[in-house]
């Protein structure tokens, strides 16, 4: 069967439509021989994320991001294509992590999967969106309250450098210059001083181990001195008190003889009487006296004589 000119060559333009078609989602990233799936997943942010990424599972390639656009709803989200050229299985509750690909940067997917019993994710499902903390994201988030306190640590030093300098004014800043310059000249008249006395004392080495154990030698001999002297006194004035107590016994003895005056007045029974007799004659006199005081007392301007009385006070009157 002989085949026409216009029948090669619709073949030929049908056959590169086809082949430019393919290659065209090739370099898409799409495999129209493949069976792979198609996900989506809705991100607020994607800062780093690029098409061509790869997409994986537990550390695994089994896919990349074929196209990034806005989702069209005015929300200004980012809507994710996702392809996923294995045929690995898992729940629509999957999630579709947004993280870090390492320290340089760059933003990658990782499906989670879930295995919770629900229906398996078919090609053109709704993956959950979230969003791993980076590196970056972590040392803001511990960076930002030290910032906070380094600033206000810096407020409280400038205003300690501002009183100092307040402080420090150019009179004070003289007074400590004049203060350090007199303790250092003290401090090296210090070192002259040490330094003649460390020659003194290397040159009389042996006068003052002399000296020393003669002091020695004269404080034994003093401190002996001292006890014996102590020890002499003491027993002197020891003595002295046991005569002394022996004269007070022997004193007490006689009084309690009779022997003496004292003893005599109190043993005598007969003077205590007589004193005792004495002493009521006397009150007896003295109250007569305060009675009667004409009788012991005359006395007349013109020579009167006085006149007398018997012993029981009575007047005697004198014949003419």
């Amino acid at each position: 069967m002989k085949i026409s000119r216009e029948v090669k060559t619709a073949i030929l333009v049908i056959s590169g439509i086809v082949l430019f078609v393919y290659l065209f989602n090739y370099l898409k990233g799409e495999n129209l021989l493949d069976d792979s799936r198609i996900y989506y997943a809705v991100y607020d942010n994607v800062e780093g994320l690029a098409p061509s990424t790869p997409v994986t599972i537990s550390g695994f390639n089994v896919g990349k991001v074929m196209d990034i656009t806005f989702k069209g709803d005015g929300s200004a989200q980012l809507l994710v294509k996702i392809m996923i050229e294995n045929d690995y299985e898992f729940s629509k509750n999957s999630k579709a992590e947004l993280k870090d690909l390492g320290l340089i940067g760059g933003k990658g997917i990782e499906i989670i999967p879930v295995f919770d019993g629900a229906p398996t994710a078919e090609s053109g499902d709704y993956l959950t969106a979230t969003t791993k903390a980076g590196l970056t994201e972590l040392v803001n988030k511990r960076l930002t309250p030290l910032q906070e306190k380094i600033e206000v640590v810096m407020t409280d030093a400038d205003s300690l450098l501002t009183n100092v300098n307040e402080i420090f004014d150019e009179d004070t800043k003289t007074n400590l210059r004049t203060s350090i310059a007199d303790l250092a000249a003290t401090i090296a008249a210090f070192k002259t001083t040490s330094a003649t006395l460390n020659k003194f004392m290397d040159g009389n080495q042996e006068k003052l181990a002399s000296t020393i154990s003669n002091f020695e030698n004269t404080s034994d001999n003093f401190s002996k001195f001292s006890d014996s002297l102590a020890d002499l006194r003491l027993a002197q004035t020891v003595k002295e008190l046991q005569g002394t107590v022996a004269s007070f016994d022997q004193l007490i003895a006689n009084i309690e003889n009779g022997e003496g005056t004292i003893g005599k007045l109190l043993k005598d029974e007969g003077l205590y009487d007589n004193l005792e007799g004495a002493a009521k004659q006397m009150e007896d006199l003295l109250q007569d006296l305060k009675l009667n005081p004409k009788r012991y007392v005359h006395f007349s301007v013109f020579g009167k004589k006085p006149k007398r009385y018997d012993a029981d006070g009575n007047e005697i009157e004198e014949e003419d």
